[in-house]
């Protein structure tokens, strides 16, 4: 799959937390020493994963792989909302009476089948959110998209309204949730000041005989009064506004959705809807379309990305193999190796001569020869068409007539766009007998008419 002569595919790039799409596109851009670099698919900041990178003529193909489903795992707080309705923003100040007498609200509800006392609280919890989810988010739902979001309002992003403190209203559009399961719940508290900080454990309380019992609901009173009652770091009594806990459910999700979700508006709106708050603590995408990173667990990739290697070419092992990532990328037709890479800060003087330090991008690739290594482990033009549609073998000449802008013959499915490929074959004689001739990818076609494909993008000869 991999081509150590690569001028054109796609790369794999396990992003990392704390920089944008584009400084990983900017990082690639410059490894490889080419401006024609762009990717499938923006992810936040603060989210980790998949970021589909490509290069050469294989950016034609990122506008079709952007459109692919995606699968996510997340962390959604419950309990709390914020501005951006995930870790970055700021915590909207909660009604903390109102939020414990919400919490009891739910632990008191029947769960499915009509029996309130399931064992314990936060399983009676869990139960709830199931259900919620289930019966609300789940299929084809309407969602309106973050305020804090790239979505163009009149040329300006929302973000940037938003930022600049105008009002932005944002219509809600229709999105497919094929899966959103819940894999785990943890109770805690967590601050009130602080969207990204770690969830807390329970205050333990003194029992009746003098011991100390470690409380299991979330809105347990003698909880709320323990922490009204907790000196501050200055040693006074009483907690202040800015550090005071409130009792949360972390809640780990899966979400297989199509183009377009946004995984923050899941978490708001599940909250809300549990009249609780919401918002994201963690994200990170494990699938685009046909393509998945070695820890996805949704099933529905055809294309599995091995562990990212090292610049020794040896990577994790593979689970259950005993063999490294190189290794298996040799006996797995169906594998590719993922890009790891790390944050730097860079500090720098901007135009008003304000000393600024921000956070890059940086590949984790041997120092000298990055671009040559980076190609030897990217997905190559045939493999990437592949990977991001449907395909229809074609003949050399066939593809002559689509270079020309001319239609074949050819019944394909309306709406639907394929990649025209010349099927790699071996030379028949003279000194190349017996050489394999690469796969030609030489358009993008779609249907003319009942019985004729034209083609939609043309791909020069390589």
């Amino acid at each position: 799959m991999t081509n150590t002569t690569c001028a054109d595919g796609l790369l794999i790039v396990d992003k990392p937390q704390g920089v944008t799409s584009f400084d990983a596109v900017a990082a690639v851009r410059a490894a490889l020493h080419t401006k024609k670099v762009g990717h499938a698919g923006t992810l936040d900041p603060m989210a980790t994963g998949m970021l589909v990178i490509g290069f050469g003529r294989a950016t034609r193909l990122l506008q079709y792989i952007v459109e692919h489903d995606k699968t996510y795992e997340a962390t959604i707080r419950l309990g709390l909302a914020t501005t951006t309705d995930d870790a970055e923003g700021d915590i909207v100040a909660p009604d903390t009476a109102s939020l414990c007498s919400r919490w009891r609200e739910l632990s008191a509800e029947p769960t499915e089948g009509g029996h309130p006392d399931v064992s314990d609280d936060a399983a009676r919890l869990r139960a709830i959110i199931e259900s919620t989810i289930a019966e609300r988010f789940t299929g084809d739902i309407e969602q309106i998209p973050n305020t804090f979001s790239a979505i163009k309002i009149d040329g300006q992003r929302a973000y940037d309204l938003a930022r600049a403190g105008k009002d932005v209203a944002l219509k809600a559009r229709p999105v497919h949730i094929a899966e959103f399961t819940v894999l785990a719940t943890r109770e805690g508290l967590a601050s009130t000041s602080d969207p990204a900080s770690p969830l807390q454990s329970a205050p333990t309380s003194r029992s009746r005989n003098g011991g100390d019992s470690r409380q299991s609901d979330p809105t347990s009173r003698s909880r709320w009064r323990e922490l009204s009652a907790e000196p501050t770091e200055g040693g006074s009594e009483g907690v202040s506004e800015s550090a005071r806990f409130v009792p949360v459910i972390d809640v780990d999700v899966r979400v297989s959705c199509s183009s377009g979700t946004y995984i923050r508006a899941l978490a708001r709106d599940l909250g809300e809807v549990l009249g609780v708050g919401g918002y994201l603590t963690r994200l990170r995408r494990t699938r685009v379309g046909r393509f998945a990173l070695s820890d996805d667990r949704s099933g529905l990739a055809q294309t599995t990305v091995l562990p990212a290697v090292t610049d020794a070419g040896i990577g994790d092992d593979t689970p259950g193999t005993g063999e490294t990532a190189t290794e298996a990328a040799e006996t797995t037709p169906a594998a590719m190796q993922a890009i790891a890479a790390h944050i730097e800060p860079k500090t720098f003087t901007n135009r008003d001569g304000e000393t600024v330090t921000r956070n890059r991008c940086v590949l984790d690739t041997p120092g000298e020869a990055r671009g040559d290594w980076l190609r030897a482990r990217a997905v190559g033009m045939a493999d990437a068409a592949r990977g991001a549609m449907p395909v229809a073998d074609i003949t050399a000449d066939e593809a002559r007539e689509l270079r020309f802008g001319r239609r074949i013959n050819r019944e394909l499915e309306k709406g639907v766009h394929y990649a025209a490929i010349v099927p790699a074959t071996r030379g028949g004689i003279g000194d190349a007998a017996g050489a394999v001739v690469p796969a030609d990818v030489a358009a993008i076609i779609e249907r003319a008419n009942r019985t004729q494909a034209k083609p939609a993008v043309v791909f020069p000869t390589a």
